[in-house]
């Protein structure tokens, strides 16, 4: 299970124009590691824009001790970093996932859904979660990352990419599909158990106040590396 005394921090980090490789080539680098490594932190990964969001915008996943404040966590993550515009930083706890923070690997589609959901519905949102992840793992060659509900405290008081500001409870979920087209097919059940999936999502889409979503992919992966030309 997540330890603790761990806080993960999502950063959305804006590069000066056609400069968002080199940023995330200098985030990712050995040496910046070992310093993260220092301190206590990880780096969990970096993605890249995909559809929805300007091209010279990276996401980020650190994982830190917890305590720690999310300007600190930004200060030293983008420590020295050349060609970052701005950065807004929010520190989130997991809820059903990840159990531990072992990084995503794997290439793929990563959509970033934001949500605001009114407190009174929060417990019933994690319930549908629950329910619909097995079936929609299995039908669609996909796999759900994470869901973090954020903590506070960002670095930037409203953020309309992140919904930060918001009333209700604010949470990220990260999920990974194989390619678009996975995207596209797991709106189109077919047969009735990927319709019960649907159902318990849409269900979920119902109950939050305000949701919205881009898609990444994933800098930091082992496998592969996409070099499409997405925005």
């Amino acid at each position: 299970m997540f330890h603790p005394a761990m806080i993960y921090a999502h950063h959305r980090i804006e590069t000066a124009p056609r400069r968002w490789r080199e940023v995330a080539e200098e985030l990712a680098a050995p040496s910046r590691r070992e310093h993260l490594r220092g301190g206590g932190a990880a780096l969990y990964g970096i993605w890249r824009s995909q559809i929805g969001r300007p091209r010279d915008e990276l996401n980020a996943i650190t994982v830190w001790p917890d305590g720690t404040a999310a300007d600190r966590a930004e200060a030293a993550f983008l420590q020295n970093v050349p060609d970052v515009r701005s950065c807004a930083s929010e520190l989130m706890q997991p809820t059903l996932r990840p159990a531990d923070p072992t990084p995503p690997r794997r290439q793929g589609n990563y959509a970033f859904r934001w949500f605001a959901t009114p407190q009174t519905h929060w417990d019933e949102f994690l319930a549908l979660c629950a329910e619909a992840w097995p079936g929609f793992e299995a039908a669609y060659d996909s796999q759900v990352i994470g869901l973090w509900r954020m903590t506070g405290g960002g670095t930037a008081p409203t953020d309309a990419a992140t919904g930060a500001g918001l009333p209700g409870v604010r949470s990220l979920l990260l999920t990974r599909r194989p390619d678009l087209a996975m995207w596209e097919r797991s709106k189109l059940p077919q047969g009735a158990a990927e319709q019960a999936v649907r159902d318990a999502l849409s269900r979920r889409y119902d109950l939050c106040d305000w949701t919205v979503v881009s898609t990444a992919t994933l800098l930091t992966a082992e496998d592969r590396q996409d070099s499409a030309r997405w925005t």
